[in-house]
């Protein structure tokens, strides 16, 4: 008599690009974990439809004026769920019912958490995140071991891209003033990029990470929004985020030995929201 197969939930994402790590399989634990303990995903990067690589001499080449589009290499990477094996395949066609968005969150965090991993592990400042709204396909599905190992299944559902409704004037403002920006119309500040990571680490779960960031954003923005000429507009945004500074650089200073406290964290994830409205409201007064 065999042994009934042991099933498996995935999150499955395909995206236009080599996202970066070999094509291969990788255990994952959950974040602290002793090195001991089970993993709680398996991660399986393969590469699909690679184009040919033709070798080119030295030498510049004739291009065509209408060239066709280039071939692209395409990334498909399955996160494993082994932590919590189904039962049957009533139980996992039951799941996959009602699975949906928020499993394909999942999914895609541990790809970030593995794809951060890499950056590090390689030193390539390159290796960027992913988002939801990048890949050419998300899936949702359950299979045997091996089966999902190798990217397949018994039963899978596709989900596609979210679509998030804007007002038509919301959705130009960011190329407006793209526009203002590379024609010299506006000035970018530092304090605008530190807010970005510090804003893709929090996103990210690292919290470390973004207060220490935090404090360079903060700093940053104290020192160049009084000379902005928006300053005006700005005055009260500012005497709030001076408020704050003290308790940022607690924060970043316990970041450099361990965890965040809850309140420290409260702190960081305030802190930062407030400069992006700052810098929203610069945007606003640009316009």
């Amino acid at each position: 008599m065999s042994a009934t197969p042991t099933l498996f939930r995935f999150a499955q994402f395909e995206f236009p690009w080599t996202l970066g790590p070999p094509d291969g399989r990788y255990l994952l634990r959950a974040p602290g974990a002793a090195s001991a303990s089970p993993p709680t995903q398996v991660l399986v990067v393969r590469t699909l439809g690679a184009p040919e690589r033709r070798r080119l001499s030295r030498r510049a080449r004739q291009a065509s004026p209408e060239p066709d589009p280039v071939p692209v290499t395409t990334t498909r990477a399955t996160v494993i769920d082994v932590s919590d094996p189904l039962a049957d395949g009533e139980g996992a066609r039951r799941w996959l019912t009602s699975a949906g968005e928020e499993e394909l969150a999942v999914g895609l965090g541990v790809l970030n958490r593995a794809l951060h991993a890499y950056r590090l592990a390689s030193a390539d400042p390159y290796v960027n995140s992913v988002r939801r709204e990048q890949a050419l396909v998300s899936r949702l599905g359950w299979g045997r071991g091996e089966q999902v190992a190798d990217g397949l299944w018994v039963q899978a559902h596709e989900f596609e891209p979210p679509q998030t409704r804007r007002r038509r004037i919301k959705a130009l403002e960011p190329q407006a003033r793209l526009a203002a920006v590379m024609n010299g119309r506006a000035a970018t500040l530092a304090c605008e990029e530190l807010a970005l990571r510090a804003r893709l680490d929090l996103d990210q779960g690292r919290t470390r990470e973004a207060a220490l960031q935090l404090l360079v954003a903060l700093d940053a923005a104290l020192a160049e929004l009084p000379a902005d000429r928006a300053a005006a507009a700005l005055a009260d945004r500012l005497i709030e985020l001076s408020a704050q500074r003290p308790g940022v650089v607690a924060a970043a200073q316990a970041a450099l030995s361990g965890p965040l406290t809850a309140a420290q964290l409260d702190i960081v994830t305030f802190t930062l929201g407030r400069i992006e409205a700052a810098l929203r409201a610069r945007a606003a007064a640009e316009a």
